[in-house]
């Protein structure tokens, strides 16, 4: 009874921890584009957000120097996917589609979660978590009304799938650090993958072209003309550290595949903002595609957290002894 008490604290508190991630993370597009639309472009902006962030969590990744060593691989792969490549495709994919449906094209990605597990892996995975992702991507489906023809730019939609594949990486690779008997410590993988996804960033969107005084200016939001330096701060500190961290260690708490897809949420949050401050409306039938992937979400968390290594990632009863992580490693 213990150890049933334990997994469902430990599966509660992944959930509102995810649930966080997904309201932080869809709070990015709504900020991000009045700077785009002011002068800055994608790539400056996502270089802005990742070293700014990098810099808040400076002082971890020298706390946690020694991952350096002990998990290169894990450290370059994070930079370049989970923060690099989802953040540039993803801001390139919002300056030519709507951040709603920029997002929840992204957010293709949970199922590409469950074709890794299931078949990259050759591990099973709970009903609750397919069924979960077959309505997800069922509710995308009607979000980019798929029967009437692509009617967004391609090459915006096109980035959005992109940033999928890279969101991949995200969830792959938050649950691979916690594998061994010496995991790596969640806030210095997320600390450590920012400072070298700045790094790739600096040297391919060249900051020093920028245009600097946008950022002394203002950007139209909802008819208001707010600081741009403000819409940043939002960015680099909620929409980013606060986004990175609750969702790397809901992910622990979780398993990549339910994680995901309560993590669709974030579409559906950033699709509310959008038509909110934005005046970005979708028609009907998104509006249904975006309750349906809702609901994908809420089915996917009656799944169990992940067991251990030796057991199925979606298991349908807890393992004795499981490791619970924290975001103390």
């Amino acid at each position: 009874m213990r150890v049933s008490g334990d997994h469902s604290r430990q599966r509660n508190a992944g959930l509102g921890l995810a649930l966080l991630s997904a309201f932080t993370f869809g709070g990015s597009g709504v900020a991000a584009k009045p700077l785009i639309e002011a002068g800055l472009a994608p790539l400056e902006v996502t270089w802005l957000r990742v070293t700014g962030a990098a810099l808040v969590l400076l002082p971890l990744a020298w706390r946690h120097r020694g991952l350096l060593t002990r998990r290169p691989g894990l450290l370059v792969g994070f930079g370049l996917l989970a923060v690099a490549g989802v953040q540039a495709c993803y801001f390139a994919a919002l300056s030519r589609i709507p951040v709603g449906v920029a997002l929840l094209i992204e957010y293709f990605a949970p199922a590409l979660v469950l074709g890794w597990v299931r078949f990259v892996q050759r591990r099973p995975v709970s009903r609750a978590a397919a069924l979960g992702v077959v309505l997800a991507v069922g509710g995308l489906t009607c979000v980019v009304e798929v029967w009437s023809g692509l009617s967004f730019a391609p090459l915006g939609v096109l980035l959005a799938f992109g940033a999928a594949f890279c969101q991949v990486g995200y969830f792959v690779l938050s649950d691979h650090g916690s594998d061994g008997q010496d995991p790596a410590d969640p806030l210095g993988v997320i600390a450590h993958g920012l400072l070298i996804g700045a790094v790739v960033l600096t040297v391919v969107g060249r900051p020093w072209e920028m245009d600097w005084t946008v950022l002394a200016g203002r950007a139209d939001l909802a008819g208001a003309r707010v600081p741009a330096w403000a819409l940043l701060a939002w960015i680099v500190l909620v929409a980013t550290v606060l986004a990175y961290l609750t969702g790397v260690v809901s992910v622990r708490r979780l398993s990549p595949q339910v994680a995901g897809v309560v993590a669709c949420l974030e579409a559906v949050i950033a699709t509310v903002l959008a038509w909110v401050l934005l005046d970005e409306h979708l028609g009907v039938a998104q509006v249904v595609g975006g309750v349906v992937v809702l609901a994908g979400a809420l089915i996917a968390q009656t799944s169990t957290p992940k067991a251990a290594a030796a057991e199925p990632v979606a298991a349908s009863a807890p393992v004795e002894g499981e490791r619970e992580f924290t975001a103390g490693g």
